[in-house]
């Protein structure tokens, strides 16, 4: 394979790694049968009042990261598929959606610290074991190319 073509690739690849952060939190907050984190947690009311005050803005940030990621990545896509690739442009997208995702997964990772510092050992052994149980699975990419 072409070295461009492997990094295009793994361009897609790393995207998933936001859309399955992104996918985890929407579970999360949107199963039916789920009844939302705090409760889920067990968090007492001081607690929960906590919870959400940390989660403003971390929402809100992760909401404009996810837009800006999907405007590189649509232009990037475009680039590809261009009567004539732009192999500088394709790079060029390719390092943005990388910095942004980069961003993405520190915010992610600071929200969890945050959330880690509210809990009690129990409700951190439910939280992780939430996160640890959300699907990975393969990204929309590599669904299109399956059998």
């Amino acid at each position: 394979m072409k070295p461009q073509l492997l990094r295009t690739l793994l361009a897609f690849s790393v995207l998933i790694n936001v859309g399955v952060l992104g996918g985890v939190a929407y579970r999360a907050l949107s199963g039916e049968d789920f009844p939302g984190l705090p409760r889920h947690l067990g968090l007492d009311a001081a607690q929960t009042q906590r919870w959400h005050e940390a989660e403003k803005g971390f929402l809100a940030q992760l909401a404009e990261g996810a837009a800006a990621i999907q405007a590189h990545r649509d232009r990037m896509i475009h680039a590809i598929f261009a009567d004539v690739p732009d192999l500088a442009r394709i790079d060029a997208e390719r390092a943005a959606i990388a910095a942004l995702q980069d961003a993405q997964q520190k915010r992610v990772i600071e929200q969890l610290l945050r959330e880690r510092e509210l809990l009690d050992a129990a409700q951190r052994e439910r939280l992780a074991a939430l996160l640890l149980a959300q699907p990975a699975g393969p990204s929309g990419f590599e669904r299109l190319h399956g059998d």
